[in-house]
């Protein structure tokens, strides 16, 4: 085995990272799945490759994984597409990726040290359930290993050479739609992502139990009716404007406003006069009216209910007595 595919190798195992004892593969001509409980080692990663056998990852390990795929079993490009996109706006970076027969994957990486599996489970679930496609597969498919599930199930993983050539298991562009040229290189660019991002919208779109229990507390109503008041620290932050984390910001005063019943244009606007106000630290310039009313859209398009107190752009004008933060600590 030379340098240059220990290297490919070593790309290859630090992405698609799953149990090492048992891994998945399919008989090329008929294309039935089967288990084999082997280990895991460089040269099945090599035959992989090289378009040899095939090879299948078990992604759970524990109640930890590195790495999550959505597949959409549809030739629609505007599916996988919408879900990158979806993805993208709550900070998430995917990757799209042509199957081996019909449709396409679109996985999702993170850091080393992994994440809960639930917690990503949970977020992919509501991202397909705001592009209406809940049906979709997720992989893996349960939360965690126990005595009833050992394994989970497989997924075929990307780069089975044999298909390579025909432009499939192959990364494309979800502008394109065409694969990369170098495959390698695209796999050296990918971002992974980090736990407290998962964290972030799941408390943003009361995703947990313990989040959707926030008090419809007095200070957040007017008495004698049902009217929403702002929280002091969305207040605050609209008479002082922000000096970081802009957009985030205006996605959290724009979930605000629709609480406070202000109509779409309205808020828009509200939000174009905030922006005058910004002071953007480090020379960055201040937030374009085009992402305001992207922001704003996206805010308007569904329930979103979450608060957003852990949030970095949240956290500066977060009062300690406020009720909702208290609960919050309490959880």
């Amino acid at each position: 085995m030379n340098y240059h595919s220990r290297v490919k190798i070593k790309v290859f195992r630090d992405l698609f990272h799953g149990l090492t004892n048992v891994y998945g593969s399919y008989n090329i001509q008929t294309g039935r799945s089967y288990q084999i409980k082997k280990l895991v080692t460089d040269k099945v990663i090599l035959n992989h490759l090289l378009g040899k056998k095939p090879y299948g990852v078990y992604l759970l390990v524990k109640d930890k994984i590195r790495v999550i795929a959505s597949d959409f079993d549809t030739e629609n490009r505007l599916t996988p597409t919408e879900f990158v996109f979806s993805a993208k706006h709550y900070g998430l970076e995917a990757y799209i990726e042509r199957s081996k027969s019909k449709g396409y994957h679109v996985w999702i990486f993170f850091e080393k040290e992994g994440v809960l599996a639930h917690k990503a489970r949970l977020v992919i679930r509501h991202i397909l359930e705001e592009i209406e496609h809940p049906e979709t597969e997720i992989f893996p498919k349960q939360d965690r290993l126990d005595n009833n599930t050992q394994c989970g199930n497989f997924i075929n993983t990307p780069l089975f050479g044999k298909l390579v050539p025909m432009g499939k298991t192959v990364f494309i562009d979800k502008d394109t739609f065409e694969p990369y040229t170098d495959q390698w290189e695209f796999l050296g660019s990918v971002k992974k992502n980090s736990e407290s991002v998962l964290d972030n919208i799941i408390e943003l779109n009361n995703l947990s139990r313990e989040s959707t229990n926030f008090p419809k507390h007095s200070t957040y109503k007017k008495k004698g009716n049902n009217s929403y008041i702002l929280p002091a620290c969305a207040q605050k932050m609209l008479h002082n404007g922000v000096k970081q984390h802009q957009r985030d910001s205006c996605f959290r005063l724009s979930v605000h406003l629709k609480r406070l019943g202000l109509p779409y244009d309205l808020a828009v606007a509200a939000l174009k006069v905030w922006a005058l106000k910004n002071q953007p630290e480090d020379g960055k310039r201040i937030i374009k009216e085009y992402e305001i009313v992207g922001q704003t859209s996206y805010a308007f398009k569904k329930g979103y209910r979450g608060y957003g107190c852990s949030s970095a752009a949240v956290a500066p004008f977060c009062e300690k007595d406020c009720p909702v933060n208290q609960l919050r600590m309490q959880n």
